[in-house]
This record gives C-alpha cells, structure tokens and sequence, in this order.
C-alpha cells in the first residue's frame, strides 16, 4: 500500500509538471500510472480481485488526503 500511495505521489508530481499539457495527455499517464501500479500490486499478490482492490482503494486514499490538504491550504 504504502508503494502505491508513492507511485500516485510520483503521478501528481509529474502532473504538476507538465500542468500546461492537454488533458488528453493527462489521462493518458493516468493510465499508465495506473497500469503500473496494478502490476506491482499483481506481482505481490498474484490475484487479479484483489490486485484491483487494493489498486483501487489506494487511488481512493491518496485522492481523498489529496484533496482535504488542498481544501485546508486554499
């Protein structure tokens, strides 16, 4: 878990890097970012559900502490 919250950190850095690109673009390093954390996480687990599982409550997690930081600095 805590090598995926570092691959969505690693994802909103490279974003905020390329902020003048068009979102074409972002969506698709979103995917790639995605990919390659649901193979990291396969790798371990060697299960598709819960690869997805926890692929997808990680995105859940760093999104919702992304989000509640950026309401609390703004």
């Amino acid at each position: 878990m805590i090598v995926q919250l570092m691959i969505w950190s690693a994802f909103t850095f490279i974003e905020w890097l390329s902020k003048h690109d068009q979102l074409l673009y972002k969506v698709i390093m979103f995917f790639v970012f995605f990919y390659l954390a649901f193979a990291l996480c396969n790798r371990v687990t060697q299960s598709t559900a819960k690869t997805l599982f926890i692929t997808s409550l990680s995105l859940v997690i760093y999104s919702s502490i992304h989000y509640t930081l950026a309401l609390i600095t703004h």
